[in-house]
Order: C-alpha cells, then structure tokens, then sequence
C-alpha cells in the first residue's frame, strides 16, 4: 500500500455451493478480517489477466467462466495507514477442482503463506469484517434478485 496512491484491485466471487471462498488476514487493530482472492492490476493489464495471474501465482490454477460483476470502492485503515482501492469484482470458477473438496486453502503470497477457507456469507452478518467494503450487501442483493427471478 503506498500512501495517497489509489490502488487497482481484481477480486474474485468463487462459489461452493452457498459458500464463499475467502482469504484470511490478521491485524492488530482487528484481529481477524476476510477478503476476496485476487490482487494488484499491473500497469497495462486488463483486471481479468490481473486475476488469472493472481490465481496462478497464488494457487496455481486456472480459473473458468470469468463474468465481471461490478466496481467497488474500498477506502480503509490498514497498520495506521489510509488505504483507497478501487475494485474490479468478477465471478469464476477454478480450473482445479481439487481445490473445492479443501476446506481451507493455502494462498502463495510474496509475503509467505495465507490461508483462505470457504465461509456461508451469512457469516459475516454478525458484523465479522469481509472486504472489500459492500461486498456482503453486494453479494445478498444479488443473491436475493436471483431468488426472486422467475424461472423460465
């Protein structure tokens, strides 16, 4: 995070049934916190290769039937420090469905290992922290909308 630059994100909804797969992060302002897998968009890269990379890199996968969804704005304290990210939110499935039968998931950063788990989103109603800000009103909108269609 370099401080008063905003930062290009490509996050990923990957579903497991009702669950969703999230990266577990720790701080000492409040302690645990989740997020969605994904990373920095590269100067000149479209968010979709940004995430393809990321899910390369960091668990070594392909991802399949990736669907932009919409942009979110996420601005924070992380360790003391202002943070403003603008998010590219996508949803994907993994090429490796290895991955789905794990329950928790080691993410391969630069920093060392992360992990990541599958939580229901209903999880995160007790006020439990899942960035990027309006993700979870986001994602129970959209998933209240789909239960409302009519089937054809």
């Amino acid at each position: 995070m370099r401080p008063g630059q905003i930062r290009p994100l490509a996050l990923a909804v990957i579903w497991r049934g009702d669950e969703l797969l999230v990266g577990e992060f720790h701080n000492e302002e409040q302690g645990a916190f989740y997020r969605l897998l994904g990373g920095t968009i590269e100067y000149g890269e479209h968010g979709q290769e940004a995430l393809r990379r990321e899910f390369h890199e960091e668990l070594g996968t392909e991802l399949a039937d990736v669907r932009y969804l919409t942009t979110l704005e996420n601005i924070f304290t992380y360790r003391g420090q202002v943070g403003h990210e603008i998010v590219l939110l996508y949803e994907a499935t993994m090429s490796n469905q290895a991955l789905y039968e794990q329950d928790v998931l080691v993410v391969h950063e630069e920093y060392g290992a992360q992990p990541a788990r599958w939580m229901n989103l209903s999880t995160f109603d007790d006020g439990t922290p899942l960035y990027p800000n309006g993700l979870p009103e986001y994602l129970a909108e959209r998933k209240g909308a789909a239960a409302d269609s009519p089937t054809r």
